[in-house]
């Protein structure tokens, strides 16, 4: 037997049971989730689904709640890449600069990234509702005393924030410190004699040179924050409930829960599928857009 072909077999032969678990587990739950959201499906034993065509469609892009869920995501999502990447690139400068104790912070920083979402919303539901207003009490100062954090549709959102990045800086951390130490140190040295500055060097230098790293933290954090469930479901269970064009909405309701609630708490199944394609579809244009943008700040820089 030729080579080549040998060696072919053999490499299909080790891929098989990976393409045959996505084929099974994902490819094909694809279509047949794309047929279930154009029917009536129920879920319910013995009752066949009937074609509806775009009927659920029709009804997601028409639901007000919806359209809160997809703004609510969209913005909850870029401030946590914002949040994120800056605190984690903070921290990543923290640790690779010659202090003490540097692997202990290391360490420290990355634990709550071990901790699961529903544990760690559990944890800053305690903070927001005991610890803040003690502090606050403590201090003297009536505003963080009386803060409501979690009852506060105007602010609980940022409490979501606070939480998933304390949850997730540190993980994207470990990113940034492997691409910092690949940063030549004779161009950084050579800065130095020519006078330049920590600020010069930053623009000049680092950021250029860690340039593929911002392309897969930024691809990340963003797909992660669109499909945050278990810190949301923890911490606020989708509430308090907003105003929003004249309706009760829940204002942390972010799309993965509205999704789950269409579902499964009010067993409308077809309509939470076609939510679910969409869904799929949207953080796929935005993630393949987020990473091509990236990649040509790479060529540039």
């Amino acid at each position: 037997m030729n080579k080549r072909i040998k060696d072919n077999m053999v490499f299909w032969l080790f891929l098989a049971p990976a393409l045959f678990s996505f084929l099974v587990v994902v490819i094909i739950p694809f279509f047949m989730g794309l047929y279930y959201s154009m029917t009536d499906w129920t879920a319910v034993a013995g009752l066949e689904p009937n074609w509806v065509g775009l009927r659920n469609y029709e009804t997601m892009f028409s639901n007000l709640a919806f359209r809160y869920s997809f703004i609510r995501t969209f913005l909850f999502s870029m401030l946590s890449v914002i949040s994120i990447n800056l605190v984690a690139l903070f921290f990543a400068f923290l640790v690779t600069r010659e202090i003490r104790f540097r692997n202990f912070y290391r360490a420290g920083f990355f634990i709550p990234n071990l901790i699961g979402g529903l544990v760690l919303g559990y944890i800053w539901q305690f903070i927001f509702k005991e610890v803040v207003p003690a502090i606050g009490g403590l201090l003297g100062i009536s505003y963080i005393e009386n803060l409501l954090l979690l009852a506060d549709p105007n602010l609980t959102l940022f409490g979501l924030i606070l939480a998933f990045t304390w949850q997730y800086a540190g993980y994207i951390m470990m990113i940034y410190v492997a691409a910092l130490l690949n940063v030549p140190q004779e161009l950084l040295e050579a800065s130095d004699i020519d006078g330049a500055n920590f600020w010069q060097k930053l623009r000049n230098i680092t950021i250029p040179m860690i340039a593929q790293a911002f392309t897969i933290t930024s691809f990340l954090t963003l797909v992660n924050s669109f499909k945050q469930y278990d810190i949301i479901v923890a911490l606020t269970a989708g509430g308090p409930t907003a105003i929003y064009q004249g309706q009760v909405v829940n204002s942390t309701e972010l799309l993965a829960v509205h999704i789950y609630n269409i579902a499964f708490k009010y067993n409308r199944m077809a309509e939470g599928q076609a939510r679910a394609i969409v869904f799929f579809l949207v953080l796929s244009v935005v993630s393949i857009a987020q990473v091509y943008y990236n990649k040509q700040k790479e060529i540039e820089m």
